[in-house]
């Protein structure tokens, strides 16, 4: 939203005028934002060290992630996402971080081992990931099942023979629609009909899907062979309404959860494929399949969002990600391997390059291999309690009236 009327500022057609004010405002906030982060930097003297990590409320609350990060980015993002979803993640973060988390550590020795290491998928680190996954999976496949109901009973009433009118305004004849919401404006209307009369066939789309993970089951068996061919294809079947989630809540939030996703690959895959099998490279492996898919999902999605802002051809930018989709193909190998070639402790702990993330990872593949039974205790009925729950949200917020299912808060 932010990238498209930046771009649309600089094509106004009040004229030079409004265009010379819109660069003045964008001028100053940028060089305040820039400024400020500069400012920030004097005084970090490492990780968890600065204004980014400015222990506010106490040394004990900064343990359990209350404290002020003095980032812009957020302000901004605050500013243009509506209250509702900033209430939201504020209501989220006293919840987990403030009330269910420090509940749970008082359970270490009894559900889990009081031995373990923090990141370690056996601890309190397996009730954070899997809670969370089940929250957005609850959340995404509710509004995913909402939205295809509404398709297919606009495509019902346009096979019935109702006026077009009707059927293209399914969302405007929702009962549940709040009073207060403007007609939609001319700017809008214009956006809308130029976005559809330019847009991508379903055939198109259908068939590339088909042909990309025929193509991605074929070959990726021969480069981990770890990964059989029938594990990617489940992935493949299951990935749309992962990738429809995904792409639901980064809208919402500007946060893409592809590595939540990831890991749900690396746990499922592993299972599967088991220790025997080597379950740990093939929960790995699936788990970059699957990243790639539902971020790829979610950052298209953003993309078309900012061209249909600034009247974009949604064509000309599908073949513009496809050209930076088979560049990076060539680029992104070569950027690691000259990595690899030029560090020889890359990925070690403590060395130049750590790569965290590698450790947490394997961890979350060595948990998946040995399967469900491996989760601390009452995980999993807690997994399915929060899924239950992010469901139950939603349909209270859609029963009541506008004017009160309006301050029902989004899972």
């Amino acid at each position: 939203t932010a990238t498209a009327h930046l771009i649309n500022s600089f094509h106004t057609p009040q004229g030079a005028k409004l265009a010379k004010k819109q660069v003045r405002v964008l001028g100053k906030f940028f060089s305040f934002s820039f400024l400020w982060s500069f400012f920030q930097w004097f005084f970090t003297g490492g990780e968890n060290c600065g204004f980014s990590n400015f222990p506010t409320f106490g040394l004990k609350a900064y343990q359990y992630k209350f404290y002020f990060d003095f980032s812009a980015t957020y302000v901004g993002v605050g500013m243009i996402c509506p209250y509702i979803i900033n209430i939201s993640v504020l209501l989220g973060g006293i919840l987990s971080w403030g009330i269910m988390w420090p509940l749970i550590e008082t359970k270490k020795g009894d559900w889990f081992p009081a031995d373990v290491e923090p990141s370690s998928m056996h601890g309190l680190q397996a009730y954070k990931v899997f809670i969370a996954v089940a929250i957005i999976l609850g959340d995404g496949l509710y509004n995913f099942c909402k939205v295809l109901s509404r398709t297919l009973s606009g495509l019902f009433v346009q096979l019935r023979g109702s006026t077009s009118r009707r059927s293209f305004t399914v969302q405007e004849e929702d009962p549940h629609a709040s009073p207060q919401t403007p007609k939609e404006s001319y700017d809008d209307q214009r956006r809308t009909r130029f976005f559809l009369k330019d847009q991508i066939p379903t055939w198109f789309a259908v068939g590339g899907y088909i042909i990309i993970s025929a193509t991605s089951t074929a070959i990726l068996p021969h480069m981990f062979h770890q990964l059989r061919w029938y594990y990617i294809l489940v992935i493949y079947i299951c990935a749309p309404v992962l990738a429809f989630c995904n792409a639901y809540g980064a809208g919402l939030t500007d946060w893409s959860l592809a590595s939540t996703y990831g890991k749900l690959a690396i746990f499922t895959i592993g299972a599967w494929a088991g220790s025997e099998h080597g379950g740990m490279l093939a929960g790995l492996a699936a788990c970059g399949v699957m990243m790639n898919i539902v971020s790829t999902a979610s950052d298209l999605t953003q993309d078309f969002k900012t061209g249909y802002l600034t009247l974009s051809s949604p064509k000309s930018m599908f073949v513009s990600q496809v050209i930076g989709t088979a560049m990076g193909c060539v680029v992104s190998p070569c950027v690691f391997l000259l990595f690899y070639k030029a560090f020889d402790d890359l990925g070690i702990p403590n060395s130049e390059y750590p790569a965290p993330f590698t450790t947490v990872y394997r961890s979350m593949a060595k948990l998946g291999v040995e399967g469900v039974a491996s989760l601390p205790r009452e995980c999993l009925v807690l997994c399915y309690a929060f899924f239950g729950v992010a469901i139950l949200v939603n349909i209270v917020k859609d029963s009541l009236p506008s004017k009160f299912g309006r301050f029902v808060p989004l899972p």
